[in-house]
């Protein structure tokens, strides 16, 4: 089985970069195969929490070089709850892969495990009898401190609903639950590792510390 590692990480933000300069990256050095994956992008500032900036994946099999070059500009320049990301806030990044794995269909909507399980939810939305469904990655529900009903009825949410949740409409949830591997780098981490195994730091043009 494939693993999210540093390559990958590497990879995505190579892409970034290169947009920011209308450059191609350089190719990636981990193998290719075909699996679900996200790129996530956060950003901290002054030592503060990292928040969120960008996540976008797919839930079905997608090469894994083609899907990460995809998914890093995907994620940090369309993720439309969040304006494009700039080149200016490059040095205060943070980038997490996740190749996801162990696709199960869950019992009922609590047939899962904070902080173990992904979970995929499609329901059909009884105001518009239109069919909805989000998913939120392993590592959500245990940031935020969710129970599983509040992480559901965030999903729900995320999903486009907008009327009341009971609990008759969540039992009838069809839930997915899935597991991932991730690796996180911070963009620091990265320069320095292009640094040591390129023999130059990455630059980018309007990409400069001390810039919010």
């Amino acid at each position: 089985m494939v693993s999210a590692n540093r390559e990958m990480v590497v990879y995505c933000f190579d892409t970034l970069v290169a947009h920011y300069n209308s450059e191609q990256a350089p190719p990636p050095s981990f193998d290719e195969g075909q699996h679900p994956l996200f790129v996530t992008w956060k950003k901290a500032v002054n030592g503060g929490e990292p928040r969120l900036r960008g996540c976008i994946g797919t839930l079905e099999a997608r090469c894994l070089i083609n899907g990460f070059r995809d998914y890093a500009l995907t994620s940090a320049l369309k993720d439309r709850r969040f304006p494009p990301i700039q080149a200016k806030e490059l040095p205060y990044l943070e980038c997490t892969v996740s190749i996801l794995t162990d696709y199960e269909t869950g019992l009922h909507y609590h047939d899962w495990e904070i902080g173990k399980h992904g979970i995929i939810i499609e329901f059909t939305d009884p105001d518009y009898n239109t069919r909805r469904s989000a998913t939120y990655l392993p590592e959500v529900a245990a940031h935020e401190g969710w129970t599983k009903i509040e992480a559901i009825d965030s999903l729900m949410r995320k999903a486009g609903y907008n009327g009341t949740i009971t609990e008759s409409l969540r039992k009838r949830i069809r839930l997915t639950r899935y597991q991932s591997t991730l690796f996180t780098m911070h963009y620091s981490d990265y320069a320095s590792y292009v640094k040591t195994t390129r023999g130059m730091a990455p630059a980018v043009v309007g990409a400069k510390p001390g810039n919010n």
